[in-house]
């Protein structure tokens, strides 16, 4: 990557950060700015781009769990959106055309439905950066989330060997014994270990996948996303993926840069883009009341909605296969490209604020849930708790030992992954599963016996979010949190929490602690 391109993304990049942006919307900015002082982009852009999206679908195989794709609110709320929006946006096109828009007035209804479903895609990209940022990627609206876009990945290839006419190779068949590597591959990640070697046993699963797919005819990003897949209940799963996270961040770089590069676009495209995110909220609105008839809570339903509504990426790809073939006019790929950009910023700076909005609309969402809920969707309670820990990493697991030998039955652990949960109870843990960043969850129990809540949470912003939570849930006890930085723990001081436990020194003085009881008889004698 040259500097220059370094240069204006860290720019930009911090300048969107400085103002409480996301720092993609700053890659997306410098990609259009590189693009409009007419510097050229190089091949490498493409490849760190693809690499990063390569990376990105290993790491989303390493944490799904393949039983969700056959839940009907996954593949529900996949074909009902797509179905609904090809037909809404195809009858907006129709309305544009009439009212003299251009580039609209030259489509007929079938390339008015291609745009529809090129557009019906959400971004894989970007909705993953988000639940990421936020640490909602195992939370049952970021499973959901992750689930339908995995759906509609599959439902990108089909398209693409169809539209394309390159039927994959007879030996595209041996695919489905992949299933058979799984000890091989269970046996590699093991024999990594935990060094420099781990994160590059992942480039080449990951790439490997990719190569293997690609060679008999099947779309190689898919290949990446079944490796992650096969070696998702591996032990090592979670730290591959942590291994890999710096790596993948820095890469996708170059992808939201190579946006821009697509084209310059004139006053007159970014009005027809703005004409088409218009349509974003019907977006929402279809996957959100698809969702609740399916039974879904309000809560998932909304979150898992708003995360959703935005373009893809998959968008350009079929509108340059358009574009290809004669179909439309070079033109859309630059207004697609200026709207799947702006989608980005959307979703960006919305879903922030999502868990806020819920919290003050929660009445009027709830509204719209249909009866029974899912087996999924009720929450277990913690009997006779006084002690709250949230969060059962390493680190909550831990405090969670440490207080049951002074506490015993009062203290209970909650955690938004079922998986985890279900491994903690197997083990004789007393755990919940639940989302601690759902108000509806702290007004289900008896807070008024909690005494402290501990919050052993890596995010920051996830700590001040829970913290707002409890205060509006009426919690009346103490609050103690974790902070990795400094900065961090003067904030959430701040912010109402009642103890910071900074992660690095105190834990370190802790260990002096401990270490210092080992000795103290000996000294004593």
């Amino acid at each position: 990557m040259d500097f220059i391109w370094i240069f204006f993304a860290f720019a930009c990049g911090l300048a969107c950060r400085l103002v409480n942006l996301p720092p993609l919307i700053g890659f997306l900015a410098a990609g259009f700015l590189l693009n409009g002082m007419g510097v050229e982009p190089a091949e490498s852009l493409d490849v760190l781009a693809n690499l990063g999206i390569t990376l990105m679908l290993f790491t989303i195989g390493l944490k799904l769990n393949i039983k969700q794709l056959f839940k009907p609110e996954v593949w529900g709320g996949t074909a009902g959106p797509m179905v609904l929006w090809i037909s809404l946006f195809s009858l907006f096109s129709m309305l544009y055309a009439t009212l003299g828009l251009s580039y609209f007035a030259d489509l007929d209804w079938q390339t008015a439905s291609l745009l529809g479903f090129a557009l019906s895609f959400s971004s894989t990209v970007c909705i993953v950066k988000i639940l990421e940022e936020g640490g909602e990627m195992k939370t049952r609206h970021g499973k959901l989330a992750i689930g339908i876009l995995v759906m509609q990945d599959i439902l990108a290839v089909v398209f693409l060997v169809v539209a394309t006419g390159k039927i994959p190779t007879i030996y595209a068949l041996g695919l489905f014994a992949l299933p058979l590597l799984k000890p091989v591959l269970d046996k590699l990640i093991k024999a990594a270990g935990h060094g420099e070697l781990l994160p590059l046993t992942g480039f080449f699963l990951a790439l490997g996948g990719y190569e293997l797919f690609t060679l008999v005819g099947v779309k190689g990003d898919l290949g990446a996303l079944i490796f992650g897949l096969l070696l998702s209940s591996h032990s090592k799963a979670s730290e591959l993926s942590k291994a890999l996270l710096g790596f993948k961040d820095m890469f996708l770089i170059g992808f939201f840069l190579s946006i821009g590069f697509t084209a310059l676009p004139t006053l007159e495209m970014v009005t027809m883009a703005l004409f088409m995110c218009i349509l974003i909220p019907c977006k929402f609105l279809f996957f959100f009341y698809l969702l609740t008839r399916l039974r879904l809570r309000g809560r998932t339903s909304f979150l898992s909605s708003l995360s959703l509504s935005n373009y893809s990426e998959f968008g350009l790809i079929v509108v340059a296969l358009a574009v290809a073939n004669g179909w439309l006019a070079e033109e859309w790929l630059v207004i697609l490209a200026i709207a799947v950009s702006i989608s980005f910023v959307f979703s960006s700076v919305l879903y922030r604020k999502a868990h806020r909005i819920y919290t003050h609309k929660k009445d009027w969402i709830n509204r719209l849930e249909r009866s029974p809920r899912l087996p999924e969707d009720f929450y277990a309670q913690p009997d006779q708790a006084q002690i709250l820990v949230v969060g059962m990493g390493r680190v909550g697991k831990g405090s969670y030992l440490a207080l049951r030998q002074s506490f015993g039955d009062k203290v209970w652990g909650i955690d938004a992954e079922s998986e985890r949960i279900s491994k903690l109870k197997e083990n004789h843990y007393q755990v919940i599963c639940a989302d601690a960043e759902d108000i509806d969850f702290w007004e289900s129990i008896e807070l008024h016996k909690i005494r402290l809540v501990m919050l052993a949470l890596p995010s920051s912003d996830d700590i001040l979010n829970i913290t707002e939570q409890l205060k509006v849930a009426g919690f009346q006890g103490k609050v103690a949190a974790i902070a990795r930085y400094s900065d961090d723990r003067k904030h959430l001081k701040l912010s109402g929490v009642d103890h910071v436990f900074n992660f690095y020194s105190e834990a370190g003085a802790g260990f002096a602690e401990e270490s210092m009881r080992i000795i103290e008889p000996a000294s004593s004698a």
